[in-house]
């Protein structure tokens, strides 16, 4: 039995993120269903170094007067989700001993006996989100050239130049085989390095929700309510839902910086921790978001949902309901006629999905 070591974007961002730990408990817990012990590499990138989701305000990207004010009346729901949070990735996650960055990354391999790094998924291949090219993502690091696989690792919506496709080509030379999640620069990468390459979706799709179960949180709302969530604002998102949640006469249940919305009655839930999250998607009785994995969880608990697009979030959204096959669930205006979804169609499309991406994982795993 190996023990795999993951490096991923979770733990140190601006604004703690539920698909961030979610896809990191789903990929611990792929790699053990594969025969392997594997531990979260507790790894923070020199350019995150500064960012703190007790102190979001610096560094938010909405900088407008409206937006701070918000943000500073959830500052003690923001306090409450960190803590809930930091006992996700302590206790329920599998975390390395010691927390790594740059100037001790070279121990890793001594302190937590592990043989090798799966790198990824979320957008860890991003150099614009991380202005640049960070080491610990695109296995620079001596320790971890020739150690390591990437799955479902995103490029986001970067754009690579000139100066930048020779640096981009050098470093993909450090990975033994890799997975990409979305296919935009899959073609490229397959054609400027010799090692397996492949699409493979997102970890949390590799589980079902009778996974997803065994960690969720008891009933959060007892009435019916719709599930608001939302990773960046957006009015003409927000009035679609209020409209909804109206016409269908459900309680308005909000995961969102928006604190003034309480004051429209809205059930403000930023509190909520990833256990919690997962109930509150799982119990909705319709859901509306802009987030990638706000999209995810909802198909994989079978709700009545629609999606809108974001800054930042638009091709992976976009093309994961290509996969889907739910287009027709993607709304920008807000005026689009809301279509029933067909789960059992969009079910057999992620099994068929599934399955090719956990074989491509056991032979990553198999060259480590």
């Amino acid at each position: 039995m190996k023990k795999i070591g993951t490096i991923s974007y979770n733990i140190y961002c601006n604004f703690t993120n539920y698909g961030s730990a979610l896809q990191t408990w789903a990929l611990l817990r792929s790699i053990k269903s594969l025969g392997h012990d594997s531990v979260l590499i507790d790894y923070c990138p020199q350019v995150l170094s500064h960012k703190h989701p007790l102190n979001p305000l610096p560094t938010m990207w909405d900088q407008d007067e409206v937006s701070r004010m918000n943000c500073e009346l959830s500052l003690p729901a923001i306090e409450k989700n960190y803590y809930k949070f930091e006992h996700f990735y302590r206790e329920v996650c599998s975390i390395s001993k010691e927390r790594y960055t740059f100037e001790n990354i070279g121990s890793v391999i001594e302190n937590e006996k592990i043989d090798g790094f799966v790198v990824g998924s979320d957008t860890v291949f991003c150099i614009l989100e991380f202005k640049g090219f960070d080491d610990g993502y695109f296995a620079n690091y001596p320790i971890m050239k020739n150690r390591s696989v990437s799955y479902a690792a995103s490029f986001g919506d970067a754009k690579f130049d000139d100066s930048t496709y020779p640096m981009l080509d050098d470093r993909l030379q450090n990975f033994k085989a890799i997975g990409i999640r979305e296919k935009k620069m899959l073609q490229y990468v397959k054609e400027h390095c010799e090692v397996p390459c492949a699409r493979t979706i997102d970890p949390t799709l590799l589980l079902t929700s009778d996974d997803y179960d065994t960690i969720a949180a008891e009933r959060q709302i007892n009435e019916h309510y719709l599930l608001y969530y939302t990773r960046r604002y957006n009015p003409a998102m927000e009035q679609y839902a209020e409209k909804i949640a109206q016409e269908k006469g459900l309680k308005f249940v909000d995961i969102s910086l928006r604190a003034t919305n309480a004051a429209k009655g809205h059930i403000m839930r930023y509190d909520a921790g990833v256990e919690e999250f997962l109930s509150l998607v799982k119990y909705a009785s319709f859901v509306v978001t802009n987030s990638f994995h706000g999209l995810i969880f909802a198909v994989q608990y079978k709700r009545p949902m629609v999606v809108f697009l974001r800054e930042q979030a638009g091709s992976k959204i976009t093309e994961l309901l290509d996969l889907f096959g739910m287009q027709s669930s993607c709304l920008i205006s807000g005026d689009e006629q809301y279509r029933e979804i067909d789960y059992q169609a969009v079910h057999a499309n992620i099994d068929t999905a599934r399955k090719e991406s956990l074989d491509f994982l056991r032979k990553e795993l198999e060259l480590l």
